[in-house]
């Protein structure tokens, strides 16, 4: 149990003793700020421990955002400051240099948490102050100040603004108008019995996987059934989060499965639909293979201009002045967050068209909606980039090198390489390029050919740092580039067998490239080196599937990519659990981009 202790002088009626309870923290009473000084000392090193103005007058729930966010070793509101296990010993540094220096002696007029926050402040330590809006938390200096604090607090419903807070500040349009407005009162209902967001996570999961398991039957029942059961994995998507912020129960292992679960949900869903589809005697095996292929190129080129430009300095452009302006414009937000076909867009798009049409339908209509979204986002940073003044930090070229996934190969290269052929992004181009023409070509050599001009340019790309105005395009040109080689030469093997194969080796090989970008989001780095070399590296790989085409049978390729995907799958996959429920895993959660 945490433990909270209060300070200055009592106020007879107050229930911030019960308020404090509620949010299950044993409350202690310090007579000076001495006593306060001990008291933090006596609790126990693994618990919270929070100091709180005993004149304290706010909403329950201000105290919560103050004093129950996991996320933050040390926070603060007004007349309150807590600190985690990690941040105890700058709490108490801080407390013991205000006793030291007189401090007590003010603890009757003077806020003793306020005075520690700002003694931790002077220090240099970051304390998290959360958004209150129209909650109150107030420390009155006198009974009028009390009574208008008081007048304040119950003016304001605060469960009201809790609820209202579980959602999203920035959502998709249907989202926000025909899943939230509901689902938060079934993530509500979900905190009151208990329930955690991993357990609310893992029901969506298990939904998505009975949707895909109804598409797979490959009937017109199991079609609709689908249908159904994917909108409502997404409403259990949605109550998640928002259970997760209406109750603060963040944790590192929910923002693993919250990262996660929602591409092994789709694409799961996907396959499911080529089986189904197959059923009926119909492939639409590469369709699928191709919208996972653009689903995941169009989340790439999110996450490296994110992290190329979220820290870049002097970073302004017309083009982005141009973008705030039309935020401004009530109706132009709507339109444009729908327009780039978000995760609640998408799968309601998907859930109707299977349930109405068939599935070459659905992804004939899923591949032109992301192909149309990911040319207009694509085309809107490329003209951002082009007119920006941005110094790009080493810390941003370090993420858009470690999303790239060179191998061992590649740093054979750029060793052996005495200097950079060009700039960044056309080098890396110019070996695309090479590398589809080759795959088009018809003669079974050329891909490997291709492939090798392919790693070659790989390694000349990331000879310096990517810093230029469009070297955040790297990464989602070698993801393109080799997702498209596994993609090209399954379905020129023309056996049945090729294309599942090669949808089960690329679903493998993106877990792995989310799963970098979400331990750089975390600032964990990326994943180890030894595992980058084991599974080749994307340009070992691409030379690797281009090589076994050239060598093999068809069907023995087809073996040969099963195999391929399996071990690249259980590599990954054991790497990340391990990773992300270990203690030093980041707690990373999605606030709003479109998935």
């Amino acid at each position: 149990m945490s433990t909270a202790i209060l300070t200055g002088q009592p106020v007879p009626g107050s229930s911030i003793e019960g308020d404090l309870r509620s949010l299950g923290f044993d409350v202690r009473v310090a007579v000076d700020a001495a006593d306060a000084e001990r008291l933090v000392a006596e609790a126990p090193c693994e618990q919270r421990v929070a100091l709180v103005d005993a004149r304290f007058v706010g909403h329950v729930h201000a105290l919560r955002l103050g004093l129950s966010d996991p996320r933050f070793p040390l926070a603060a509101v007004p007349g309150a400051v807590t600190a985690q296990p990690e941040g105890r010993v700058t709490l108490t540094r801080a407390l013991a240099r205000d006793n030291s220096a007189g401090g007590g002696t003010a603890l009757a007029v003077d806020s003793l948490p306020d005075r520690i926050v700002t003694a931790l402040a002077d220090d240099g330590a970051e304390v998290y102050r959360p958004e209150l809006g129209s909650l109150v938390a107030a420390v009155p200096a006198d009974p009028q100040a009390r009574n208008e604090a008081r007048q304040a607090v119950a003016d304001v419903d605060d469960e009201a603004v809790r609820l209202k807070s579980a959602v999203k500040s920035r959502d998709g349009f249907f989202t926000t108008h025909f899943i939230s407005p509901y689902s938060r009162y079934l993530a509500r209902w979900c905190a009151r019995r208990g329930l955690t967001p991993n357990q609310v996570t893992t029901a969506s999961l298990i939904t998505a996987l009975i949707a895909a398991a109804c598409a797979a039957t490959g009937t017109r029942g199991g079609f609709i059934a689908a249908g159904v059961l994917l909108i409502a994995s997404f409403v259990l998507d949605c109550t998640d989060g928002q259970l997760a912020r209406y109750s603060l129960q963040y944790s590192t292992l929910g923002a693993w499965l919250d990262a996660t679960f929602d591409r092994a949900k789709e694409y799961a869903y996907y396959a499911g639909l080529a089986l189904g589809a197959a059923r009926g005697g119909e492939d639409v095996w590469a369709l699928a293979l191709g919208a996972m292929i653009l689903q995941t190129c169009r989340h790439v080129v999110d996450f490296s201009f994110n992290e190329a430009n979220h820290d870049a300095t002097a970073n302004t452009s017309p083009t982005a002045a141009l973008s705030d302006k039309l935020d401004s414009v009530g109706w132009t937000v709507w339109v444009r967050r729908m327009i780039v076909l978000p995760i609640g867009e998408r799968w309601a798009m998907i859930a109707v068209l299977t349930a109405a049409t068939t599935p070459r339908i659905t992804f004939y209509a899923l591949l032109i909606g992301c192909a149309f979204a990911a040319t207009y986002t694509t085309a809107g940073r490329v003209l951002r980039s082009l007119t920006r003044k941005a110094q790009r930090t080493d810390r941003a070229a370090q993420a858009l090198a470690d999303l790239a996934d060179n191998g061992p190969l590649a740093g054979l290269l750029t060793r052996v390489a005495r200097a950079p052929l060009g700039a960044p992004f056309l080098v890396a181009l110019a070996g695309t390029v090479v590398l589809a023409v080759a795959l088009f070509s018809g003669m079974t050599w050329a891909p490997v050919a291709g492939a090798v001009v392919y790693a070659i340019a790989a390694a000349q790309a990331l000879y310096r740092p990517l810093k230029g105005a469009l070297d955040w395009l790297v990464p989602p040109l070698f993801r393109a580039a080799e997702y498209g080689t596994v993609l090209i030469l399954a379905a020129e093997a023309d056996v049945n067998g090729a294309l599942p194969a090669a949808f089960g080796l690329v679903a493998a090989v993106a877990y792995h490239h989310y799963d970098t970008v979400y331990r750089i989001r975390g600032n964990a780095g990326a994943p180890p080196a030894w595992l980058v070399r084991a599974i080749g590296g994307h340009e070992g790989r691409t030379l690797l599937v281009t090589v076994l085409a050239a060598l093999l049978t068809a069907s023995q390729f087809t073996v040969a990519l099963t195999v391929l995907a399996v071990a690249v799958a259980l590599l990954v996959l054991v790497e990340s659990i391990r990773f992300w429920v270990s203690a030093g895993a980041p707690a990373v959660h999605d606030e709003g981009e479109p998935a």
